[in-house]
């Protein structure tokens, strides 16, 4: 795999000069730019940031020969510069992070499609499986993605996926923490024309488990059935998480999600809401993109967990939004209650607006205010509104910038 990553690096380094027409076809630019500035009030400022990041994705894609396509994608998300006279490039090269560098071959066997190599995986609006990058999250870290090989069946009533694949994570340091073998398996079906289900288990197994207090897989399983006629849209998704030593065998205390989602499609207005409920042992997902809420959900994705760990018994969420769509913008109003899964305690409540701006197809400016008010509780170290503030309200100011190209 390394080998495989360092040829396809080398090729797209140096295709300018040693690649001739007949070799690289149809050569695209790919990538985008995210920049994000918040100011968040509240006691915790390590845990409710404000400052500004950004992110910037850039990469190529292009025909190597007939049903075979390379993929290589950077990414950047450090300050461009330290001082007023800047850094050297090699300053900033040593902080540039290979995000994918892959080949897809098409066609194979006249009906299967293999991506080999770094990619992004899953879809963005997942709670439970996604690598890759996140929008309009203020503590934006670099997007994660997976060395894999996957295998994808397609046809008009049914898409499924075979993934197998590997992610090393590091400590702050440097030094290697987990090496983890990932494989998943998920099958969509068109049921009817407004009728989808999909069916998906994921296994992740850490070489670097200690036999006498871990297990050597963890990993979970669900279904999401979503019903989208012209008027309306409604989904429901379940999935239930697994530690054991054989492959899907449960333990005592299994953690599990239930998220159900409801929209009425009007030609300027659509009413929503959404319902999540969650029992956290550890967690349900890997490297889920569930956030809701400027104030609660952003936290938590700077602090690096997943929402279902909003408390120590996981979280119960209530949401209503409407958005707006006027000319060029899409203006959103939400209310968020927060509670722990088994609501033994006043709820935490959240009011978020939020503005989106599309100058173009490829150019979008956001704003957007939020506020918490937190549960009246004094017990400390339970619920996620009590175990980083102790009752303080919170508010957030956001503006924004997302060019895709």
């Amino acid at each position: 795999m390394k080998k495989l990553l360092g040829l396809l690096l080398a090729m797209t380094m140096a295709w300018p000069v040693t690649a001739s027409a007949e070799v690289l076809k149809n050569v695209d630019l790919k990538g985008e730019i995210q920049t994000i500035a918040s100011d968040a009030r509240h006691d915790n400022v390590g845990l409710y940031k404000s400052g500004t990041n950004f992110r910037v994705l850039a990469g190529l894609s292009a025909d190597l020969v007939e049903d075979v396509r390379a993929n290589v994608m950077f990414q950047y998300n450090n300050a461009w510069l330290s001082g007023t006279e800047g850094d050297t490039v090699q300053d900033y090269w040593d902080n540039v992070r290979l995000a994918e560098a892959n080949v897809v071959l098409s066609n194979l066997f006249c009906c299967l499609e293999a991506t080999v190599g770094r990619q992004f995986y899953g879809d963005e609006d997942s709670a439970v499986m996604y690598f890759g990058p996140n929008h309009y999250v203020f503590d934006m870290h670099a997007a994660p993605s997976l060395d894999a090989a996957k295998l994808v069946y397609s046809d008009d009533f049914k898409t499924f996926t075979m993934i197998a694949g590997k992610v090393v994570t590091y400590d702050e340091h440097g030094v290697k923490t987990d090496d983890i073998t990932v494989y998943g398996l998920d099958l969509k079906l068109n049921l009817t024309d407004t009728l989808t289900a999909q069916i998906y288990g994921y296994d992740f197994m850490n070489s670097n488990y200690d036999a006498s207090t871990e297990k050597r897989h963890e990993g979970f399983y669900g279904a999401k059935a979503t019903f989208a006629p012209e008027a309306a849209t409604l989904s429901a998704e379940y999935a239930r998480g697994y530690e054991a030593n054989r492959l899907f065998r449960e333990g005592n205390d299994s953690p599990y999600m239930v998220k159900v989602d409801a929209a009425l499609n009007m030609d300027v207005i659509t009413p929503r809401a959404t319902f999540y409920y969650a029992k956290a042992k550890d967690t349900v997902s890997f490297y889920g993109n569930y956030y809701p809420g400027l104030a609660v959900g952003h936290a938590l994705a700077g602090n690096g967990d997943s929402f279902a760990e909003y408390s120590n018994d996981g979280v119960r969420m209530f949401n209503v939004g409407v958005d707006y769509a006027w000319n060029k913008f899409v203006f959103s109003l939400d209310g968020y209650s927060f509670q722990d899964r088994t609501a033994q305690d006043s709820s935490t409540w959240e009011a978020d607006l939020v503005a989106k701006y599309n100058h173009n197809d490829y150019v979008q400016l956001f704003a957007g205010v939020g506020y918490a008010k937190y549960s009246n509780s004094n017990v400390a170290n339970d619920t996620f509104g009590r175990k980083y503030q102790d009752t303080k309200d919170n508010t957030v100011g956001q503006l924004g910038m997302l060019i895709k190209f």
